[in-house]
C-alpha cells in the first residue's frame, strides 16, 4: 500500500521518537538555528532606528496602515494553508534562497557605507531576511510566497521616494501633454507653469491613489493579488506591472486634464477642488479592475512540491522512508555562523563630511533684523552626516514680521529635505501645503501648520535656490545633481510666529528681499 504526505510533513521513524539522543540533536540545532538569526540582527542592528521613525512617527501613517494590512492578509493566508516553520532543523543547500541571502548582505554593506539610503538598505534587509527564511521551508512554498515578501518590502515609504525621484519629470510630462491638449482644443491661454502650480494647489497631501503615489499603491495592489491568485512572478508579469503603471499614468492624465479644464479654463476652481479627491479614486479602481482581468488570464502556479515522501507498509510493519528533499550538509550551519559574523565586523557606515565650512556672511537688508540661533545636536549630527557645507538658523524681524529661518548650503540634494518634515518632528501638524508664485520665475512652497486640534496656528514658506534658479520643488532640487557641473544650491526655509497669507504685499517684500539676499552670496560664489 502507498500512500502520499503532504510536501512539507516530517517524519521520523515510531521507535526514535522519544529517544534522548534525538532530544539533544534537535536542541543542538534549535540553539544553532537561534545564534544565527541572532547574528543575522545584529548584522542589520542599524536600520531599527530608521524603522522606529516610519513605523511609529504619524507622518508615515499610511506606510503603517500598509503593514497593518500585509500582516493581517500574510496571517490570514498561512492559517488557511496550515503552515508552520520548523528552526529544530539543518538549514538546507537551497542556491536561490541562499544566493538572495548573500548577494543582498553584501548589497547592503555596499550601501551603507557608500551611499547611505535607508530606504535601500531596509528593503534589502527584508529581501535578504526572506532568503534566510528559505533556508527552512519547503522550497515551493518559499517561491509561492516570494510576492508576500514583496508586499513587507513595499510597506517602507517608496510612494514618498518615487514622489520625490520621479514625481518631478512624471508632472512636467502630464503638464505638457495637457497643454498640447488643450491647445489643439482651441485653449491657447494656459501655460506649463500654470497646470502645475493649480493642480498642486488642490492636490491632497497624502492621497496615495492620485498622482505618482498611484504608482506605489498600485504596485502593492497588483503583488497582493498575484499572490492571492497563485500567478507566477516571470516575464509576462513583467509585461503585466508595466502595462499597469501605463494605466495609471493614463488615469492621472485624465484626471488633470478634467481639473484644468473645470478650474483655469472654465473658471470653476471650487468645483475642481471637489472633483479631485472623486476623479483619483476613480481612475485607480478602473486601473485595478482592469490589471486584475489581465491577471486572471494567466495560467496559475501549479501545486507540486518540492519534497515528496512516499511510506511503504510492509508486512512486518516497518516504516521506510524515501525522500527527495534537498540536502542538509552539516557544514552548512558553521558557515552561516562565519560569513554572518564576518560581515557583521566588515560594516563600516558612510563616513560623516558635512558642514565643514562656517556659515556664510549673509549681507541681509538692513531693516531686516537677524540674530543667530544655535542648532540642537541632533539637527548637527544629521547635517553632518548627509554632507551640507554650512548651516545657520536665525530669528528675524521685518517690518512687524516675525519668526526663525534656516539656510542650509550645499552641492549635494542629500543635505537637503523636505521641510514638512521637520515641522512634524517638532510637533506641528501639516494643514496644508501649497505652491504659491511670488513672480513668474519664483515659485515658493507655502505651508498651513496647526497644533493637532487648531488649523491655521503657524505659517511656514520654503523654497531651493541656485546662482540660475528658484523651486519649491524637492525633485526639481534632486534631479539637478545630475548635471555634469554641480551647483551650490541654499535650501531657506521659514517659520513665521502667526498666520500669514503668501500674498499679502509684506510678506512678498519679505520673500523677495530673502532671495535677493541668497542670490547675491550665490553669484559671489560662482565667479
Amino acid at each position: 500500500m502507498e500512500r502520499q504526505l503532504r510536501p512539507d510533513a516530517e517524519v521520523l521513524p515510531a521507535s526514535n521518537l522519544n529517544a534522548p539522543e534525538v532530544v539533544w540533536s534537535q536542541i543542538l540545532k534549535l540553539g544553532i538555528n537561534v545564534l544565527i538569526v541572532g547574528l543575522w540582527l545584529w548584522l542589520y542592528w542599524p536600520l531599527f532606528d530608521y524603522f522606529s521613525v516610519i513605523f511609529s512617527r504619524e507622518d508615515f501613517r499610511t506606510n503603517q496602515l500598509v503593514l497593518v494590512g500585509v500582516i493581517v492578509l500574510i496571517a490570514l493566508q498561512l492559517r488557511r494553508k496550515h503552515l508552520r516553520l520548523r528552526l529544530d532543523g539543518r538549514p538546507q543547500l537551497y542556491l536561490p534562497a541562499l544566493s538572495l541571502v548573500l548577494a543582498g548582505s553584501i548589497l547592503y554593506l555596499v550601501s551603507e557605507r557608500f551611499l547611505d539610503v535607508n530606504t535601500l538598505s531596509a528593503s534589502l534587509f527584508g529581501l535578504a531576511s526572506y532568503g534566510l527564511l528559505g533556508l527552512w521551508l519547503p522550497p515551493h512554498r518559499w517561491r509561492q510566497g516570494f510576492p508576500a515578501a514583496l508586499l513587507l518590502v513595499g510597506a517602507l515609504p517608496f510612494g514618498e521616494h518615487m514622489q520625490t525621484f520621479i514625481g518631478y519629470p512624471l508632472r512636467i510630462f502630464t503638464a505638457t501633454l495637457v497643454r498640447d491638449g488643450l491647445a489643439a482644443a482651441g485653449v491657447t491661454s494656459v501655460g506649463v507653469d500654470t497646470i502645475l502650480v493649480f493642480e498642486n494647489g488642490i492636490s491632497q497631501v497624502d492621497l496615495p491613489c492620485s498622482g505618482v503615489k498611484s504608482l506605489w499603491t498600485g504596485l502593492l495592489f497588483l503583488l497582493a493579488a498575484t499572490w492571492l491568485e497563485r500567478r507566477p512572478l516571470n516575464l509576462r508579469w513583467l509585461l503585466l506591472a508595466f502595462g499597469f503603471a501605463i494605466l495609471l499614468i493614463i488615469a492621472n492624465l485624465v484626471r488633470v486634464g478634467v481639473l484644468v479644464a473645470v478650474g483655469p479654463v472654465a473658471g470653476w476652481p471650487l468645483l475642481a477642488e471637489m472633483l479631485h479627491v472623486p476623479l483619483g479614486v476613480l481612475g485607480f479602481v478602473a486601473a485595478c479592475a482592469g490589471v486584475v482581468w489581465l491577471l486572471r488570464l494567466s495560467p496559475a502556479k501549479e501545486e507540486i512540491g518540492d519534497w515528496r515522501l512516499k511510506i511503504e507498509v510492509e508486512p512486518i510493519s516497518t516504516l521506510r522512508v524515501q525522500s527527495h528533499r534537498l540536502n542538509q550538509p552539516a557544514w552548512l550551519s558553521p558557515a552561516l555562523i562565519t560569513v554572518i559574523l564576518a560581515m557583521g565586523l566588515a560594516y563600516t557606515p558612510r563616513p560623516s563630511t558635512g558642514l565643514s565650512q562656517p556659515p556664510p556672511t549673509w549681507q541681509f537688508p538692513t531693516d531686516l533684523i537677524t540674530t543667530p540661533m544655535p542648532l540642537k545636536p541632533d539637527e548637527i549630527a544629521w547635517l553632518t552626516r548627509d554632507g551640507a557645507e554650512s548651516a545657520e538658523r536665525r530669528r528675524f524681524e521685518w517690518r512687524g514680521l516675525t519668526g526663525s529661518m534656516i539656510l542650509i548650503t550645499s552641492s549635494t540634494w542629500r543635505a537637503h529635505h523636505r521641510p514638512e518634515r521637520c515641522f512634524e518632528v517638532y510637533g506641528l501638524s501639516l494643514e496644508d501645503s501649497r505652491t504659491h508664485l511670488v513672480k513668474p520665475n519664483f515659485p515658493v512652497r507655502f505651508v498651513s501648520l496647526g497644533d493637532g486640534n487648531h488649523t491655521g496656528l503657524l505659517s511656514a514658506t520654503y523654497w531651493f535656490q541656485s546662482a540660475g534658479r528658484t523651486s519649491d520643488d524637492y525633485g526639481a532640487r534632486i534631479w539637478a545633481d545630475l548635471a555634469p557641473q554641480r551647483e551650490r544650491w541654499v535650501l531657506v526655509s521659514i517659520l513665521f510666529d502667526s498666520v500669514t497669507e503668501p500674498d499679502e504685499a509684506q510678506v512678498e517684500t519679505f520673500y523677495l528681499a530673502l532671495r535677493e539676499t541668497v542670490a547675491r552670496y550665490l553669484e559671489g560664489e560662482s565667479r
